[in-house]
């Protein structure tokens, strides 16, 4: 079970580190799209299994965090680089994400980044890093981002 998280924990890891340090460019708008996708189906996936998204486990929020860093690139993102991500997101969520609901995605993604994710941003880093970590659910921005994300996978 320690190798299963740990072996999760180092490929969202992977996921993040390749996401955040990418420039803007179109190659690497198909890349951070794919491993926003990739993040997105992982979370839907349990949210569908559990009925909820459990911020105690590093897997969903390393996951979390890779959806926040997708969603921050698309802030101030031209036209050809939403466009390019999108390609990357539909790929990266196996088709969970489609061209009929894709907009509805890349809407929810862009309110996301003009929300104050930073506490989930920061227990996401912990977690990426190995470090117990925990986020209160009563911090009203937590609230607000984590109802933003199930409202963007009920679009799914």
């Amino acid at each position: 079970m320690k190798l299963f998280k740990r072996i999760v924990a180092g490929v969202a890891a992977l996921s993040i580190l390749t996401s955040c340090s990418i420039l803007q460019g179109v190659g690497s708008a198909v890349s951070n799209g794919s491993s926003t996708g990739t993040a997105l189906s992982a979370i839907y996936n349990v949210l569908k299994a559990t009925g909820g998204i459990d911020l105690s486990n590093l897997a969903n929020l390393i996951n979390i965090g890779q959806i926040l860093t997708g969603a921050n690139s698309l802030a101030n993102a031209t036209a050809s680089y939403t466009d390019e991500f999108t390609k990357g997101l539909i790929q990266g969520s196996n088709s969970l994400v489609t061209t009929a609901n894709a907009s509805k995605v890349i809407s929810g993604l862009k309110s996301l980044a003009g929300m104050d994710t930073s506490a989930i941003t920061t227990a996401s880093s912990k977690a990426f890093a190995g470090t117990p970590t925990t986020v209160s659910t009563s911090d009203k921005n937590v609230d607000a981002t984590m109802k933003a994300i199930t409202s963007l996978l009920g679009s799914l």
